[in-house]
């Protein structure tokens, strides 16, 4: 696939027109949905900040609808390196359209998790908190890796104990990885599925306060 993915400034979901001075919240939504998806989330979300919720660069096969940040093909068919382009697209939004952000924290949904998560390795310094929820770490080393082992970025990873869609294999390579990784706060969530409850978004919440209040970038 190509390694040039550009996304659609102009697709993109604001929350709000005057972002000066406010730390800025990136939604990331998930296979075969679109910029409006996750945006539904924000009366959940913290006070005093600013969302941007963004557009997928690519379009998922016919008849899927919506838009997807790598292909699938099938569920064990995950590619890191697809991941990895998508991750760098988000990073090139952020250079045109986020610097001058305070502070910037990513939150994926099950694609976008994971393309969140790859963002995060790529750039370790310019975030400080990543929510991944429904998603995974990909797996391979990025030579960021390092860096988180001794900047601890805060992240939040959540799941439902329902959930199959990602393979067993990835959600235990995340259980590891993260931990040696990041300042994690994981939660399992009985009966959930590939889905977001209230619970969840309470606990997400939580922590993005933790995120707006503290210091970290």
């Amino acid at each position: 696939m190509s390694q040039n993915l550009k996304l659609d400034a102009d697709a993109t979901r604001w929350t709000t027109h005057d972002r000066t001075g406010l730390p800025l919240l990136v939604l990331l939504h998930g296979y075969g949905a679109d910029e409006h998806d996750l945006f539904g989330l924000v009366p959940y979300l913290p006070e005093g900040i600013a969302v941007a919720s963004l557009a997928a660069p690519l379009s998922p096969p016919w008849p899927s609808p919506g838009r997807s940040w790598y292909p699938i093909d099938g569920l064990e068919s995950r590619d890191p390196d697809a991941v990895t382009h998508a991750a760098k697209a988000v990073l090139e939004w952020l250079d045109a359209h986020a610097a001058d952000a305070p502070k910037i924290a990513l939150l994926g949904f099950s694609q976008g998790a994971a393309v969140s998560l790859q963002a995060l390795r790529l750039d370790a310094s310019r975030f400080g908190a990543v929510v991944a929820l429904s998603g995974y770490a990909s797996p391979g080393e990025l030579p960021d890796d390092e860096e988180l082992r001794e900047s601890r970025p805060l992240v939040f990873w959540g799941r439902g104990t329902n959930d199959d869609v990602i393979p067993a294999v990835l959600i235990d390579h995340t259980a590891q990885w993260l931990p040696d990784h990041s300042e994690l706060t994981g939660r399992v969530y009985p009966g959930l599925t590939h889905s977001i409850s209230e619970d969840e978004l309470h606990d997400v919440r939580v922590f993005l306060e933790k995120w707006r209040d503290g210091s970290a970038s």
